[in-house]
């Protein structure tokens, strides 16, 4: 590593499971990272006292901005007693959010008034995740391979929960918070990075290449650095390019027999994965999302499946855009992620298997907490932004359980098997 780092590097709030996950997997190969899932007593942290980056996992990007004002700043105040050297608010890479649900701009209002930032740098663009940002827009590869400008993607532009209508993140952002949002664009120089900041209280640094992705790196490490940052995982891209760090950990994995699968996305992405998984050894189980007296059917077919010759269970709340219930509100989205949760929870439990992938953004953050893990350190790559990560937990059961929290968009149609057999998609 060409640069010289403090012995605390980094702290990062993930505003969903899966966003906190994509973070620590670009961490973890260049130093000791690990993730917690609620936030830990001194006991428990102490055997990750000498790590250089902490993150907290959240659920921010399903709440209200009335949510946020209760939770973020008591969470970011201990990430800020931690002493690292900056603090990342990870959100996702397609900044997927709205006013009232995973409100972006009211998350930043709190962390920069917590850490006493004078502006707040903001990092969008993640080539490794094929995520660009050019001229303050958005723009996103989808499942068929194509990249769209954020408002004309297949899955964005229809999302659940936070539709994106706007590609330019200046006016996003507007709809969300009352700061001024200036842009470093890709043809502007690092001169012009003061001057953006002077007259912003938030500045947006496009990346569209690796050139642009270093850059970006240098000025959110080298130039008037802020304690505070906003951004996808593009954020520890940008530093790790800029510090010229090379991995010292080796991503090495082993196959599991049987592998369990709990999915809440309506992404087109996870839909082809669920096809494909069904089509070649998994068994596919339904858990009706307006139902909850079929929970106990849903698991018994799961461990039904799993005791014959199968390579895994798929349990799906939904296997398509047109199965959402749309009317479903927040509070009914987060039950139904924990009555899901809770079902995997017994999966596990009866079927002792210890590998499991939970795929959808707000299903891993609400049906993770079901599952007794306390951190996450991370084990391999898998696909771009869902890692393989060891669970560490105070439960026996636990400890040691391998898990993949993945987004809707992440992975390449046989994802589930990637997982099972211990490959890799992708270079890394």
């Amino acid at each position: 590593m060409r640069t010289k780092l403090p012995s605390r590097v980094l702290s990062w709030y993930g505003d969903d499971f899966t966003g906190s996950t994509d973070a620590l997997e670009a961490l973890a190969p260049h130093m000791p990272a690990v993730l917690f899932l609620e936030r830990p007593d001194d006991e428990f942290f102490a055997q990750f006292k000498e790590y250089a980056a902490f993150g907290l996992a959240g659920s921010s990007r399903s709440q209200t901005p009335a949510w946020m004002d209760q939770h973020l700043p008591d969470a970011f105040e201990w990430l800020k007693g931690l002493g690292a050297a900056t603090c990342h608010y990870k959100v996702c890479s397609t900044f997927d959010s709205s006013p009232t649900v995973g409100n972006i701009g009211r998350a930043t209002e709190i962390g920069k008034q917590v850490f006493g930032a004078k502006f707040v740098p903001m990092v969008v663009g993640a080539p490794s995740l094929r995520r660009f940002t050019m001229f303050g827009h958005l723009f996103a590869a989808a499942a068929d391979g194509l990249v769209y400008r954020i408002d004309r993607h297949p899955a964005m532009m229809r999302h659940p929960v936070t539709p994106m209508a706007e590609a330019d993140l200046r006016l996003h952002l507007k709809e969300q918070t009352n700061m001024r949002v200036g842009l470093l664009d890709v043809l502007q120089h690092d001169q012009q990075y003061a001057a953006a900041a002077s007259a912003s209280e938030v500045v947006l640094i496009d990346v569209l290449d690796e050139r642009s992705l270093e850059g970006a790196g240098r000025l959110l490490w080298q130039t008037d650095r802020q304690p505070f940052i906003v951004g996808s995982s593009g954020v520890e891209y940008a530093l790790l390019a800029h510090w010229g760090a090379q991995p010292t950990q080796a991503a090495a994995t082993l196959s599991v027999d049987k592998l369990v699968v709990l999915s809440g996305s309506c992404s087109q992405a996870t839909e082809r994965q669920i096809d494909h998984a069904g089509a070649n050894g998994f068994k596919l189980v339904e858990v009706n999302p307006a139902d909850a007296s079929c929970d106990q059917d849903s698991t018994a077919d799961a461990l039904a499946a799993l005791s014959s010759n199968t390579h895994g269970v798929v349990l799906h709340t939904a296997r398509s855009a047109s199965d959402r219930v749309e009317a479903f509100n927040t509070e009914q989205r987060r039950d139904l992620g924990e009555r899901a949760g809770r079902i995997l929870n017994r999966v596990l439990d009866h079927s002792g298997l210890r590998r499991t992938v939970i795929a959808g953004g707000d299903t891993a953050s609400h049906a993770g907490r079901q599952l007794s893990i306390d951190a996450l350190t991370f084990v391999a790559h898998m696909a771009p932004g869902a890692p393989l990560c060891k669970a560490w937990s105070r439960s026996p059961s636990r400890q040691g359980l391998e898990v993949v929290f993945k987004g809707g968009q992440c992975g390449r149609e046989d994802f589930f098997e990637t997982v099972r057999s211990g490959s890799t998609e992708g270079e890394y």
